[in-house]
C-alpha cells in the first residue's frame, strides 16, 4: 500500500469513527432520557415524513407514534406498571417497533420472541420472560397450541389483527378509539434510568435453548444511534430490512440507521431471494442491512435482470464471509460494504469502516489504548484462556488466534448487563485478565489481528476442535468447501470417535445440481492440510438455520456419523481405499472399535 493509500485509509477510518462516537456521546446509564424519549424527539422533528413502508402501506413518523401510544394505552388498561414485561410474538410487520416503543413509554419491557419457535423452545422463551401477556397475531398464535402444557402459568394472548375466541385469546383493537390516545406523560415513567431494561432479546439457540439477553434503554440507544452515525444515514435514505425485528441486527441496528435520521425503513415480512432486487429497485432503497448468509443466498441465485438496477450506496451487517464478499460487492455493484462485529449481550463492538475484504473491524495500533478489546491466548482442548505464572491471561501476538474479550466498566460503551439467567451471565465474565481484579466480557469468538489492526473472525469457541494435535477452524474449512463447484451450503463441525482422542472433522453439505462428490477429495487435499480435511461427509437436502440464518450444529454433532441415526448419505474419507466410501453399520463399528486406522 502506497503512502497516499495509507493516508486515505486512515481518513476513511477516522471519519467513520468520529461519526459513530459523536452519535452516542450523550448516552449515559444515569440519564432519565430513555429510548422512547429519543423516538419521540425524532417524531417531533420528522412528523410527516415516511417512516415505514410495509406490504403496500406507508406510515409517517406521526402515525408510528400514534400506534405506539395505542399500545401504551392498552398496557395502562391492563394495569401494567414499570418493571413488568410483555412478550411480543410477531413476524415483521409495521406494528412491531410501535409495540415495544409504546410499552417503553409506560416503563414496561418487551420480550422479543422468535415467531418461528414452537414446542419446548417457545415455551422456554415465554416462561423465562416473566410475561403474563403476549401480543401476537393470527399467524403466530397458532404456535401456542403446541406449548400450553409446558407453561408454568397461564398466558393471555392479544391478537392485533382479529377477534379473540376465548378468555386466553383476546383482541387488541388498534383502530378503536378512532382518535389515538395522547402520549403518556413522562411522569408515567418517572424514576426510570437509561440503565433499566427496555427489551429482552434472545440468543439464536445454535447450541441449545435460547438465552434472554437484557437490553437496557442505554444499550438500545447505543445500537440505534451508533448505526445512524456509522452508516452516515440521511433523511433521504431508505433502508431495506428483511431481517427479523426480534433480533438486534434488524430490529435495532437496521431500524435505528433509518428512523434516527428521519429516513425510511422498507420492511419485508421475511427474506426472499426471488423478490430482493425487485423490492430494492422499486422502492429506491439506498442501504440494506444484512446477515452474511443472506448475501450468500443472493450470490447463489441466477442472474436477476434488476440486480444492478438500484441506488444502493451501502450494505451494512455482519458475518459476510470473505469468499462471498469478493463476489457479492462487484457483481451487484454495491458502492460500499460496512461490516461490523458485535453480539446482542456483549460489550465488544467494532466496525470495518475501510471496507477491508474479510475484516470484521479494526483498531489501529495508534488507538489500541483507547479501545478496551484484547485477544487472549486460548487452549482449544481445555476450552480455557491460557494464563502465565502470574495467573494473568497471556495476550496474543500479531496474527495469532485468540478469544476476543472486552473490559467491563460502568459507562455506556463498556457496560455488560448479561442475561435474565444470572448464572449464564457470570459464565461470560473473565477475571484477572490484564491485572488483578479486572473483569472482561468473553465473546466466545476466536479472532486474529494483523499488524494494521484489522480483526478477522476465526471460529466460535466450541466449533473449533482439535484433531491430530492441531486446531481446526470450522469456518475456514467451510470456506474452502464452499469454493468447490456445486456446493450450495456447507456446515463443518467436529465429531467424537470412541477409540480416538480429539474430534474428527465432518461436513454437512447441501449439493447443487453440478455437485460431484468424487472431485471433492482432491480439492480438499489441494487446499487444506491433512489434519483439517473433513474425515466424514454428510449429504443433506438443506441445512437447518436459526431465524438469523446461523447454522445449527447441535443436532448434527449429536448424530455424529452413525448411519442408524442419519437418513441421508454419509461417507468416510477411507484411508485404504483413497476415496469417499459409504458408511455402513459394519464400517461404523470398525471405526468406533479402532480396527480401522485413521
Amino acid at each position: 500500500m502506497s503512502p497516499l493509500e495509507q493516508i486515505a485509509r486512515e481518513i476513511r477510518f477516522l471519519d467513520g469513527l468520529v461519526r459513530t462516537l459523536w452519535a452516542v456521546r450523550k448516552i449515559d446509564p444515569e440519564s432519565d432520557m430513555l429510548i422512547c424519549d429519543d423516538f419521540e424527539a425524532v417524531v417531533d422533528r420528522f412528523a410527516d415524513r415516511t417512516a415505514i413502508v410495509f406490504e403496500g402501506a406507508s406510515y409517517t413518523y406521526r402515525q408510528l407514534d400514534a400506534l405506539a401510544n395505542r399500545f401504551a394505552a392498552w398496557g395502562d388498561a391492563q394495569g401494567l406498571k414499570p418493571g413488568d414485561t410483555v412478550a411480543l410474538l410477531l413476524p415483521n410487520r409495521a406494528e412491531y417497533i410501535p409495540a415495544w416503543m409504546g410499552l417503553a413509554k409506560i416503563g414496561v419491557a418487551a420480550a422479543l420472541i422468535n415467531n418461528n419457535l414452537t414446542g419446548a423452545a417457545l415455551a422456554h422463551c415465554l416462561s423465562i420472560s416473566g410475561a403474563d401477556h403476549v401480543i401476537t397475531d393470527q399467524e403466530s398464535v397458532l404456535a401456542a397450541e403446541t406449548i400450553r402444557a409446558g407453561l408454568p402459568r397461564p398466558l393471555t394472548y392479544w391478537l392485533i389483527d382479529g377477534p379473540g375466541d376465548d378468555e386466553s385469546r383476546r383482541a387488541l383493537d388498534l383502530a378503536d378509539p378512532v382518535t389515538a390516545p395522547p402520549r403518556p406523560v413522562r411522569a408515567r415513567r418517572a424514576g426510570l434510568k437509561s440503565r433499566d431494561i427496555a427489551l429482552y432479546i434472545y440468543t439464536s439457540g445454535t447450541t441449545g435453548m435460547p438465552k434472554a439477553a437484557k437490553i437496557t434503554h442505554m444499550r438500545a440507544q447505543l445500537y440505534m444511534h451508533s448505526f445512524a452515525g456509522a452508516t452516515g444515514a440521511r433523511a433521504d435514505d431508505k433502508v431495506y430490512c428483511v431481517l427479523p425485528l426480534y433480533h438486534a441486527t434488524g430490529g435495532l441496528c437496521g431500524v435505528g440507521a433509518a428512523l434516527f435520521r428521519g429516513g425510511t425503513v422498507v420492511l419485508r415480512r421475511r427474506f426472499s431471494a426471488t423478490h430482493f432486487w425487485d423490492d430494492v429497485a422499486e422502492h429506491d432503497c439506498t442501504m440494506f442491512v444484512y446477515i452474511g448468509e443472506l448475501c450468500r443466498y443472493l450470490v447463489n441465485q441466477p442472474k436477476h435482470p434488476r440486480e444492478r438496477d438500484h441506488k444502493l450506496r451501502l450494505a451494512f451487517g455482519n458475518g459476510l464471509r470473505p469468499e462471498v464478499w469478493a463476489e457479492f460487492q462487484p457483481r451487484f455493484g454495491i458502492g460500499r460494504v460496512l461490516e461490523f462485529y458485535g453480539s446482542t449481550e456483549g460489550n465488544v463492538s467494532m466496525f470495518n469502516f475501510d471496507g477491508q475484504l474479510g475484516a470484521i473491524g479494526r483498531v489501529p495500533p495508534y488507538l489500541q489504548r483507547n479501545f478496551a478489546v484484547r485477544l487472549v491466548k486460548f487452549d482449544v482442548e481445555a476450552e480455557a484462556p491460557v494464563r502465565g505464572e502470574d495467573g494473568l491471561c497471556k495476550l496474543c501476538e500479531v496474527g495469532e488466534a485468540g478469544e476476543a474479550v472486552g473490559l467491563i466498566k460502568e459507562d455506556a460503551r463498556h457496560n455488560y448487563t448479561g442475561y435474565a439467567d444470572k448464572a449464564a451471565s457470570e459464565r461470560k465474565i473473565l477475571h484477572d485478565v490484564i491485572e488483578r481484579g479486572d473483569s472482561w466480557f468473553r465473546t466466545g469468538d476466536l479472532m486474529r489481528q494483523d499488524k494494521d489492526g484489522y480483526f478477522y473472525f476465526v471460529d466460535r469457541i466450541g466449533d473449533t476442535f482439535r484433531w491430530k494435535g492441531e486446531n481446526v477452524s470450522t469456518t475456514e474449512v467451510a470456506e474452502v468447501i464452499a469454493h468447490y463447484p456445486g456446493v450450495a451450503e456447507a456446515n463443518v463441525y467436529g465429531v467424537k470417535i470412541a477409540a480416538l482422542d480429539g474430534r474428527a472433522g465432518m461436513a454437512a453439505i447441501t449439493p447443487g445440481e453440478d455437485f460431484v462428490l468424487d472431485g471433492l477429495r482432491e480439492h480438499l487435499a489441494r487446499e487444506l492440510p491433512a489434519y483439517a480435511r473433513p474425515l466424514f461427509i454428510r449429504l443433506q437436502p438443506a441445512i437447518e438455520t436459526t431465524g438469523t440464518f446461523k447454522y445449527r450444529k447441535i443436532d448434527l454433532v449429536r448424530d455424529g456419523f452413525d448411519p442408524a441415526k442419519i437418513e441421508q448419505q454419509i461417507f468416510l474419507d477411507h484411508p485404504a481405499e483413497q476415496r469417499y466410501a459409504p458408511i455402513t453399520p459394519e464400517l461404523y463399528a470398525e471405526i468406533q472399535s479402532g480396527a480401522l486406522r485413521l
